[in-house]
Parts: C-alpha cells; sequence; structure tokens
C-alpha cells in the first residue's frame, strides 16, 4: 500500500505541474501568438521588412508570411485557408476574397527597363514599336502583361515581343542578359534590380495604376494585432519602407 501511495503522489504532483504549464503558456495568455499574413509576392521585401519590426514592437507575437500570386490567395482564403491578414495587388483579387472593408496602402505603375546605357535609344512608349527593338513582355494573365496590354491599347502602339515572361522580374532578366532591349514593367521590379538595368518613364503609365490594398480576413481571432498591422504599414515607417522599394505610398 505505501508503494502505491508513493505511485499516486507521483502522478499527482506530474498533473499539478502539467496544470500549471497550461495556465502560463495558454490560458494564462504568455503563449506566442502568430500573425498570418497572406502577401502578393511584390510585397515579400517590403513586409518582410515591417514583419520584422512589428516582432520588436510585440513580443510574443509572431508574424507568418505566406506570399504568392493575389489570385491565387485570394482562392485559398475562400477556400478556408488559415489568415488573419491579407495584401493583395489589384481591387479583382481583393474583391475574390470576400475581405471587407480594404484600404489602398500603396500603388506601382509602369517603366520601360533598358539595359545600361540604353544601346536601342528607347525614350518613349512608342520607341518600343521601332524596327529592329526586341521588347520583353509579361503574359497578359500576369499584372505587368494586363497594365501593360491596357497602355498600349490606349496609346495606339503595337509590340511583337520577343517572348511572354511569367512576371517582370523574368522578363527584367532578359534586359540584364542582353535578349532584350526594353521590357515593360514595375518600377518596384525596376528598383529591385539595384542598378542593373536603367528606366524610361513614360506618361502613359498613368492610364495603369496597380492598386494595393489590406484588409483583415473574416473569421480572424487577431482583431486588434490585425488593425495594428495596418497601422504600421500606413504609418510614417511603413510608407518609407514601401516609397524606398519603388511603391508610392497612400495614406487612405
Amino acid at each position: 500500500m505505501h508503494r502505491v501511495g508513493e505511485i499516486l503522489r507521483a502522478v499527482s504532483s506530474a498533473l499539478a505541474l502539467a496544470l500549471v504549464l497550461f495556465a502560463v503558456t495558454g490560458c494564462g495568455g504568455g503563449g506566442r501568438q502568430t500573425l498570418t499574413v497572406f502577401a502578393d509576392t511584390s510585397l515579400t521585401g517590403t513586409f518582410g521588412s515591417l514583419g520584422k519590426t512589428f516582432e520588436a514592437a510585440h513580443p510574443g507575437v509572431a508574424v507568418r508570411f505566406d506570399f504568392g500570386g493575389s489570385s491565387a490567395l485570394a482562392r485559398r482564403i475562400v477556400g478556408g485557408a488559415q489568415a488573419d491578414l491579407f495584401a493583395a495587388s489589384g481591387a479583382a483579387a481583393m474583391r475574390g476574397s470576400g475581405a471587407p472593408g480594404p484600404r489602398v496602402f500603396a500603388r506601382d505603375s509602369l517603366q520601360i527597363a533598358v539595359p545600361k546605357g540604353n544601346p536601342a535609344h528607347v525614350t518613349s512608349l512608342k520607341d518600343l514599336a521601332a524596327p529592329g527593338v526586341r521588347v520583353a513582355l509579361c503574359a497578359v494573365s500576369a499584372p505587368c502583361g494586363a497594365a501593360a496590354r491596357t497602355v498600349l491599347a490606349a496609346a495606339g502602339v503595337t509590340v511583337s515581343a520577343v517572348e511572354r515572361d511569367q512576371d517582370g522580374r523574368a522578363a527584367l532578366g532578359r534586359v540584364r542578359l542582353g535578349r532584350a532591349d526594353a521590357a515593360l514593367v514595375y518600377r518596384t521590379d525596376v528598383r529591385a534590380a539595384a542598378g542593373a538595368v536603367e528606366s524610361v518613364d513614360f506618361p502613359e503609365a498613368a492610364g495603369a495604376v496597380e492598386d494595393y490594398l489590406i484588409a483583415t480576413v473574416p473569421g480572424t481571432e487577431r482583431l486588434a494585432l490585425t488593425r495594428e498591422f495596418v497601422d504600421l504599414v500606413l504609418s510614417d515607417e511603413g510608407r518609407k519602407v514601401l516609397g524606398d522599394a519603388g511603391f508610392t505610398p497612400v495614406t487612405g
């Protein structure tokens, strides 16, 4: 009986310790929280930086990013994927996610990227249609491709692309490697190229500006954290990070 009593006391002590640990890490609120943010791939650098800033200001909070194409992320949200916040490129993708009350926090627009020295002497949108000028364009299904189609059509400029690439970075790669004389891509792509190419602004770009929106995903249990992350994105610090990456920050 004495041996049985010792065993029961040991079990009782272990259970008590487990309950204390549960209270400290769970019900006591001291456990680490995770804020899950779905964001467009083009925000990888900027949001990665802002995520570190947010974690530093919120001990016990980890920001987990899931980057991808905005439309694909929206479909995953509708399908029940776990997310607290959604930052999308384009209003259509945001509408598709069903997230209410989105706020525009930045915009991006097209630039013409050319090799250093601009050997084909491209100075305007119409120069892309000049004989012998090799132009790289994004696939129409990509945001940069859809925007390029819009500005070219509005300007009445017809361009025969050497290739339709999956995104702006791929199109830029052709310019950097000398396989294209110019590419129509977003200015954030050009900025990310870190001086490997030169940029040419053109007024028609104003006709196809891409909005970036952010909204809390319905059903999240971390409303306070999502609001604070949005506040960071819209803050002076957030605007600086976005501006340094080539975005045009928006306060509203």
